[in-house]
């Protein structure tokens, strides 16, 4: 096969009109033929996402591979420790499986904290042993993001253990420490830790780059630090990535990392440090076999119309046209389903938070377009002895209801939500994935929280005239239905929420999956309590003592 464009070097920063001859899914020749030709294709190499939690897009790896190839993505740095939360090394497995069902490039890692910590319930753990199983691998790169840095940093025996295992098998190890600086970010890396994708500051990002971090810029659905970051690519561009991390299907169907490239060129950004960020740099560090326009390569490239709108006209896979057009070319496949819920109808007087002693109530302060929170101090709205949501002022009940078995509910307040009426619930809830819900009323609570338990997970939002529930059955997180049909129908619920139910966030789904996500600071809520991530205890909801 023979493909003529404008080819786009990313190793000598030049462009060049020419030719690849492809044999056998390979760069068999490169002929160049002579200066860029304006009006004339472009040939590039294709995007990577370099951290994301495929699991977050409720769609199967190969349902994700559908949507991601038409935007120019050939590959991703994948983290299935969301799945390694409900079922272990066997969700891994099961990852692995289904993508190999596609000819789309996953590299998925070795989970490094399942569970994330020991103030939740998850529904499996992977030891020190399981993760030398799961690096022995070939299809395991590396060992995924280390969110206990704290346990880096008092060298626990089983973090430490873990991190020695990716070194013996020569595999990168990937961070995750927020809002870490200075001489602890400096002892974090000294432990082998070599990326993070947490930074939410330019500050923080240009303190651990200057340290030799790479830096991943994570624009998702919930988590937004593109405009933070991206002025630290034009002085550290051999050390910057882009990622999605968490990407809901709606969001996928527009676009991904195409968009990203998109907007730091119109930053101002030059084009091969862009390019760099977006297709380079995740290969060279996670060695992936992913072709970079080389003779002998295999033959994974893009072709754009030009370098002024980036749109994608073809994606192309091991020589194979996996998209073309806006219009994917990978097969529409079901795929097992395998999960664990286990837990029991509730009603609502398990919601119920009784007003004994009530001073001021501890409330989550979520914060749109960011995983971290604040701790609010407000006092409560009572009726009849019980602290109540009071929607009015937007201050509503939370609950983290345990999936993998019977037990109490646990009850808290949020703020910015927004809501005025009604509910949402959803068995997404990082990262051990309990059923999480946000209400105006204990009513509306329960019976959101009850449509998860009855279809074993999902998202969902409830009026009290009306009921949206997209099931996900596999493991509660994902669905093996046509990914553009998930996108459609998550944007309905989507609509709903922010119409009907007047939330005010822009993803709130996505940013009420990570309320229970304890290693980020600062308040928030586990199947046990009220979590304050600053003394890394438990905090009472009621704080009598103001």
């Amino acid at each position: 096969m023979l493909v003529s464009g404008n080819l786009i070097n990313l190793f000598d920063r030049t462009i060049r009109f020419g030719h690849l001859t492809i044999e056998q899914g390979r760069i068999h020749q490169i002929t160049e033929t002579g200066p860029e030709q304006p009006g004339q294709p472009y040939l590039l190499p294709g995007f990577v996402d370099a951290h994301v939690h495929i699991e977050s897009s409720m769609l199967t790896p190969a349902q994700f591979a559908r949507l991601a190839v038409v935007h120019g993505t050939v590959a991703t740095v994948s983290d299935p420790h969301e799945i390694g939360n409900v079922l272990g090394i066997k969700g891994v497995e099961y990852m692995i499986a289904d993508g190999k069902r596609v000819p789309f490039k996953f590299c998925f890692g070795a989970p490094s904290c399942v569970p994330a910590t020991t103030f939740e319930t998850a529904g499996a753990t992977i030891s020190v042993q399981d993760v030398e199983q799961l690096l022995g691998m070939k299809e395991i790169g590396y060992l995924a993001e280390m969110m206990n840095f704290p346990g880096v940093l008092h060298q626990d025996a089983d973090v430490m253990a873990k991190i020695a295992l990716a070194k013996a098998f020569n595999k990168p190890v990937d961070g995750h420490a927020p809002g870490l600086r200075g001489d602890e970010a400096q002892r974090y890396m000294d432990a082998g830790i070599e990326t993070d994708h947490e930074c939410f500051t330019y500050e923080e990002g240009l303190d651990k780059v200057q340290r030799g971090m790479h830096i991943l810029i994570r624009e998702g659905s919930a988590a937004k630090n593109f405009d933070a970051l991206i002025p630290l690519l034009a002085d550290f561009p051999d050390k910057i990535m882009f990622c999605s991390d968490d990407k809901h299907p709606d969001n996928l169907i527009v676009g991904h990392i195409n968009e990203l490239v998109r907007r730091a060129l119109a930053n101002g950004q030059e084009l091969f440090n862009v390019l760099r960020a977006a297709c380079l740099n995740p290969v060279l560090h996670y060695r992936l076999p992913v072709g970079l326009l080389r003779e002998g390569d295999p033959a994974d490239f893009i072709v754009l119309n030009n370098l002024t709108d980036f749109d994608i006209q073809q994606t192309v896979i091991n020589g194979e046209t996996v998209a073309e057009n806006g219009v994917s070319k990978l097969p529409d496949l079901r795929s097992e389903h395998v999960n664990q819920f286990n837990c029991t109808a509730k009603t609502p007087t398990d919601f119920a938070v009784p007003a004994e002693n009530a001073g001021v109530i501890r409330v989550i302060e979520a914060l749109d377009g960011q995983l971290i929170t604040n701790l609010l101090q407000v006092e409560p709205r009572i009726e009849n002895g019980l602290i109540v949501s009071d929607p009015a002022r937007d201050v509503l009940k939370i609950t983290v209801v345990n999936r993998y078995q019977d037990a109490p509910p646990a009850v808290a307040f949020i703020k910015n939500f927004g809501l005025q009426k009604g509910a949402i619930a959803s068995s997404v809830a990082h990262d051990s994935h309990n059923i999480i819900a946000v209400g105006c009323d204990d009513e509306s609570l329960c019976m959101a929280v009850n449509s998860i338990i009855a279809a074993k997970g999902g998202v969902g939002a409830v009026s009290a005239d009306a009921e949206h529930i997209l099931p996900l059955p596999i493991a509660g997180l994902m669905t093996d239905v046509d990914g553009y049909e998930v996108a459609s129908r998550y944007t309905v619920i989507d609509q709903f929420v922010k119409n009907e139910l007047k939330s005010t966030l822009a993803s709130p789904f996505m940013t009420l999956s990570f309320m229970a996500l304890l290693v980020i600071p600062y308040l928030k809520l586990s199947d046990k309590g009220l979590f304050d991530g600053g003394r890394f205890a438990f905090v009472p909801v009621i704080n009598s003592a103001v």
